[in-house]
């Protein structure tokens, strides 16, 4: 039997509401086929063999509630296991530093709590907490735009010795500076920016390239996506979107043999329609030319549950941090950020980070 692997949460919201009731949707339907994840074991290590045992958030109503009824509170709209039959837990939401972790839009909503601590103190708790907890690694699902706060993590997992996995497009494991901090000191990374299973994105960057693989040539593409839950809300605020338009454009451009001008691609969140919930919409055109300079479009509409569609990659991701782990391998885990993450250090086909990442798995 594989050992738990002891993970601590970062941002209480809706990723982490459907990631913790999915493992227990497919515990208490033992004899159901579990859809929805790229590797049913990896390693030895399966879903169950996840522990989260402590969570960090700054919403009022969350800290110091137990993690299974914090993934419950407002905003979240989660509810695939009713909140009474989900087991309870010993493990505590804490207090994270709020820095730049709360935008404009949604403060209303998150109700921060004013809290009497400085940084420096909030960190010397978090660093103890996690010792205390016996935590190996760190995930992060902020809300976009928290740049400052991530950094403030991804310092805290050098600090203690833990694995970091960033599903946010704050630049950790693909900036150089931070990438050679973790490679220092030997911790694993992986990030950044978590793709969807059959996310946007995914679908977009897949397209492109068949199109480009085809001999055809891409003039012009856009995508355009909108949903009803409090990520798409905080994405109103438009200053705090730039690293995520540039992590998206970059996954794509990154699969064209010719890279499409600034004016000529447009990938990004678009706007917030509340009364679609955790329902993500994309839309999406290519437009190019073929045999005879003749010219062709294609147009896409994807519709996901946004947070389902996120869990089932960032289970991997958790699982290969720890891999990372017990082979003692540290800094930027390449193939695993490249095949689960938009904006890795390393860009490659998602058919070559497959291979990549199921060789790393077995150790070649």
């Amino acid at each position: 039997m594989a050992k738990k692997i002891r993970v601590a949460l970062v941002g209480i919201g809706n990723c982490f509401a459907g990631l913790i009731q999915g493992i227990e949707y497919y515990r208490q339907n033992p004899s159901q086929e579990v859809t929805g994840i790229i590797h049913d074991k990896l390693a030895g290590y399966g879903i169950h063999d996840i522990d989260f045992v402590c969570g960090f958030d700054v919403g009022d109503n969350k800290i110091g509630k137990l993690l299974n009824e914090a993934i419950y509170e407002y905003p979240n709209m989660v509810n695939w296991i009713p909140k009474d039959a989900m087991p309870k837990t010993d493990a505590k939401v804490y207090e994270s530093p709020a820095l730049d972790g709360v935008g404009l839009w949604v403060e209303n909503r998150i109700n921060p709590i004013q809290t009497t601590k400085t940084d420096k103190q909030l960190a010397e708790e978090i660093k103890q907490i996690l010792k205390d907890r016996g935590v190996e690694i760190i995930v992060s699902y902020l809300p976009v735009g928290s740049d400052q706060v991530t950094a403030f993590w991804a310092q805290i997992c050098l600090d203690t010795n833990t694995a970091f996995v960033n599903c946010i497009p704050s630049f950790i494991a693909s900036d150089e500076t931070w990438a050679k901090k973790f490679k220092e000191k030997n911790i694993p990374v992986i990030g950044d920016d978590i793709k969807g299973q059959v996310g946007a994105t995914i679908v977009h960057r897949t397209l492109a390239k068949l199109c480009s693989d085809r001999g055809t040539k891409i003039e012009k593409t856009y995508q355009i996506n909108v949903g009803g839950n409090t990520d798409f809300l905080n994405m109103k605020e438009q200053d705090r979107l730039a690293s995520k338009r540039i992590s998206k454009t970059e996954s794509v451009q990154s699969q064209l043999k010719e890279r499409l001008a600034d004016d000529q691609i447009y990938v990004g969140p678009s706007d917030f329609i509340p009364f679609l919930g955790n329902t993500k919409l994309m839309f999406m055109r290519i437009e190019g030319r073929q045999w005879a300079n003749i010219p062709y479009n294609m147009e896409v509409r994807l519709e996901v549950d946004d947070k389902a569609n996120s869990a089932g990659i960032v289970i991997d991701a958790i699982r290969l941090a720890k891999i990372a782990l017990d082979r003692g391998v540290g800094g930027p885990i390449i193939p695993a950020s490249a095949y689960l993450m938009k904006h890795p250090i390393e860009q490659m086909s998602d058919v070559q980070a497959k291979v990549d990442c199921e060789k790393f798995v077995e150790g070649k």
